[in-house]
């Protein structure tokens, strides 16, 4: 049993909060457990440059933590004078999972930013901006239907992301804070609704791990990431 009582294949309690913000052509906040996360999705008129005269749209991503989303208080990028490394990292996985939720030929000429701003940090904030990013992404897209600024809905499929590790030698999915900072092996799986991979990032921070683990953290995160569609959907309903 893992320290918060969960089993291994066990996720924390997943909400994903539609229509958080009045502005923004679509907003989720996603907590997975303690981990919160505002998603908001807004709609441009125009596709980048190097886009032009190729007949499709764009969707990317902004990823920050809030100075107190930690548990010590941490400077702003913008006063530092430039993003970190895994920021920028991080945005663009985020970024290249939504896009395979949408047919970019059908979006037009039109940039949709997702901008995931972390409230409140517990191990798990790019999978949920992931995941919550999607919801945001999805009632963007109904936006533009209703705006009639699209003839087609172009949304594709569900987006969700979940970590998996191994900790204290046996396979876990979803890790909070205390199960990240001391797993040997950490990874993020994303995947799209009908089972196939976008991304899988893993990296062994202690012990190399085997195939066979890596086959159970696999399992653990298809397994974790269908029960994330299952919240999506319900959210949307």
């Amino acid at each position: 049993m893992r320290h918060s009582g969960r089993t291994p294949s066990q996720t924390r309690q997943v909400t994903l909060t539609r229509n958080f913000t009045g502005h923004a052509e679509g907003s989720v906040l996603v907590a997975f457990g303690n981990t919160k996360v505002l998603c908001t999705a807004s709609v441009v008129d125009g596709a980048p440059r190097w886009l032009k005269g190729k007949g499709q749209g764009w969707v990317t991503a902004e990823y920050g933590m809030l100075p107190r989303s930690t548990h010590t208080r941490n400077d702003r990028e913008a006063a530092r004078g430039k993003q970190s490394g895994r920021t920028m990292e991080i945005q663009r996985l985020i970024a290249r999972s939504l896009r395979a939720a949408v047919d970019l030929t059908k979006l037009g000429d039109v940039t949709i930013t997702v901008d995931c701003d972390v409230i409140q940090a517990d191990g798990g904030t790019r999978t949920a901006a992931i995941t919550g990013g999607c919801v945001a992404l999805f009632d963007a897209l109904n936006w533009m239907v209703e705006q009639k600024k699209v003839k087609e809905n172009p949304f594709k499929q569900m987006v969700a992301a979940l970590s998996v590790g191994i900790v204290a030698g046996e396979a876990v999915c979803d890790l909070d804070y205390i199960e990240d900072s001391s797993a040997q092996t950490d990874m993020n799986v994303v995947m799209t609704e009908d089972g196939r991979m976008i991304e899988v990032q893993g990296t062994a921070e202690a012990e190399p791990f085997s195939r066979q683990e890596l086959n159970a953290m696999l399992d653990l995160a298809d397994s974790g990431i269908r029960d994330l569609f299952a919240a999506q959907r319900a959210a949307l309903a």
